[in-house]
């Protein structure tokens, strides 16, 4: 990931909040295993509902895309999310003991609908770089915390129930996915921003980023 990037340039000029975001107390409790379990159920079931307007969001940014190489990018996302992501995330429900029918009948959390209602808006009054850099915080965030927590003295890496969560956006696999969506943000800004749209790609991320907070928040509070 490139270090004078989009990515790493809204990312410098947030950094209190990004900081915030990534080292939140709930992403702490997580890498030390003490999270309430109860916490971190909540925000597995929300993050259901969640993964569904992320889907929507990707369904926008084809419709939002202006070549046919974006289109298929934001494509395969969805079909990924779609047709991967959410049985996924179903199965590993089912293994804190949620099931599916609990998930389909669950109402959306405020910090839920605050954020995914703000990234569509987001992607509907914009364009397709608006959309990808209001997506860019949990995409390429989830990324970095994983990131953090495996580097952290603190995290707890054996009998730690939360491992697999930490595995899962620390593997290859996933750390490879974030590093094409940051390269994704800079093929998009070379052709779409002008000098003096920065500020509202920093704005726009800027807001993710404190959304991002408060779905930690709302995991760590079991709001609704």
């Amino acid at each position: 990931m490139s270090d004078d990037g989009l990515f790493a340039r809204l990312k410098a000029s947030c950094r209190d909040d990004w900081d915030t975001y990534v080292r939140h107390p709930f992403v702490r409790q997580l890498g030390d295993g003490t999270l309430p379990e109860a916490c971190f159920q909540h925000y597995l079931k929300q993050d259901y509902l969640f993964l569904i307007h992320f889907a929507r969001a990707y369904a926008l940014a084809v419709y939002k895309s202006s070549t046919l190489a974006d289109m298929r990018h934001a494509k395969d996302t969805l079909s990924a999310l779609l047709d991967t992501e959410l049985r996924l995330h179903v199965d590993y429900c089912a293994e804190w003991g949620i099931d599916e029918a609990a998930l389909e009948a669950l109402p959306e959390a405020t910090a839920n609908m605050a954020y995914t209602r703000y990234v569509l808006e987001v992607g509907q009054a914009g364009d397709a770089l608006d959309l990808h850099v209001a997506l860019a915080p949990c995409v390429i965030g989830y990324a970095q915390v994983a990131e953090w927590l495996m580097g952290s003295p603190a995290t707890l890496l054996n009998g730690n129930p939360y491992k697999p969560w930490i595995d899962m956006y620390a593997s290859d696999e996933y750390q490879e996915a974030a590093a094409g969506a940051a390269a994704q943000l800079d093929d998009l800004a070379a052709r779409l921003a002008g000098p003096r749209r920065l500020e509202r790609l920093q704005r726009i991320f800027d807001d993710a980023t404190r959304l991002e907070i408060g779905f930690w928040q709302m995991g760590l509070d079991l709001s609704v």
